[in-house]
């Protein structure tokens, strides 16, 4: 089987403010995601004739634009998944009352929205817990797809972390357990704990490479060349699921109106038409590869006995 789903999560602009302990931005920068990247993104998509999986937050779309436009995404074929109600980085760290509410209202607004209830999750930061996973399955989901077994940027998170927090700033970003890098890198069936392998929620992780399990996503991919990106996606090759996450700020750049950010952030300083080139250049060498492009609930079927992977 060689399966590729390619998914966006759609964290708008404030997220990003958030993660660098920076002060919310006013005015239309807030919501670029929805008005400007989620049109570029779709319009990408339907070149290559790739389907998406969107992650929505929904909290976004009590505007009615983005409920509009999440909507009409949904009509061309795409997938919208649950990326909770609020975007809590530090979703882990509430009540179960509260996790629960974040996860079932965030589903709700999306059914609300777009007509069509979501049946995959992916937690803010990539950060679950046994509870969470369990809260998550009992509200219906199923798959889950939150589990980035990725040394490099396990590294990379914690000395941003720790290197905001010398400059006395705090970011809302939180670290998950270092026993996370123990996860299978391969469609499976969490267990207690959820980086072992049991018969409870269909895991699909966030895709890394094989042997050096180096973050093979958005970020990594528009920072890289075209060329380098090419050599990140053949390292990917063989894997019976290659699920390639994006973010909606992948195809932002400065001149979006996103300079205060691009201070902070080095990929929003790569031009916009860099980054597509560099996506177009993975996802074209996956293709060629024979893989099949799929939504992540096509891929979860697939999977359903991803217990004897």
């Amino acid at each position: 089987m060689r399966l590729c789903a390619v998914s966006v999560d759609l964290d708008e602009i404030p997220n990003y403010f958030g993660i660098h302990g920076l002060a919310e931005p006013e005015g239309a920068v807030r919501t670029l995601v929805y008005d400007v990247a989620l049109d570029r993104l779709t319009a990408m998509a339907s070149q290559l004739s790739i389907p998406l999986s969107l992650f929505a937050i929904g909290s976004d779309l009590s505007r009615e634009s983005a409920a509009f436009r999440l909507k009409a995404a949904c009509e061309m074929g795409f997938e919208v998944a649950n990326h909770t109600l609020d975007h809590r980085y530090d979703l882990v760290r509430l009540s179960a009352a509260e996790m629960r509410r974040q996860v079932t209202e965030g589903a709700s607004a999306i059914e609300r929205a777009t007509g069509v209830a979501p049946v995959g999750f992916r937690a803010p930061g990539y950060t679950v817990t046994d509870e969470l996973l369990e809260i998550v399955s009992e509200a219906g989901a199923r798959y889950d797809s939150s589990v980035f077994p990725c040394p490099a940027y396990f590294a990379a998170k914690t000395a941003k972390i720790a290197a905001i927090a010398l400059l006395g700033r705090a970011s809302r970003s939180i670290l998950d357990t270092p026993m996370v890098l123990r996860a299978p890198t391969r469609p499976y069936r969490i267990g207690r704990p959820y980086w072992t392998r049991g018969d409870a929620l269909l895991e699909l992780p966030i895709q890394v490479t094989r042997g050096l399990r180096l973050p093979f996503f958005g970020t990594s991919i528009t920072l890289a060349s075209p060329g380098f990106a090419r050599k990140l996606a053949r390292a990917c090759i063989g894997e019976p699921l290659i699920n390639l996450e994006l973010h909606g700020i992948d195809v932002l750049d400065e001149h979006d109106g996103l300079e205060p950010l691009a201070k902070h952030q080095p990929d929003v300083r790569v031009p916009r038409a860099r980054k597509i080139e560099s996506l177009r250049a993975a996802i074209g060498e996956v293709a060629s590869a024979g893989y099949t492009f799929v939504t992540l609930r096509e891929a979860a079927r697939a999977f359903q006995g991803a217990d004897a992977l």
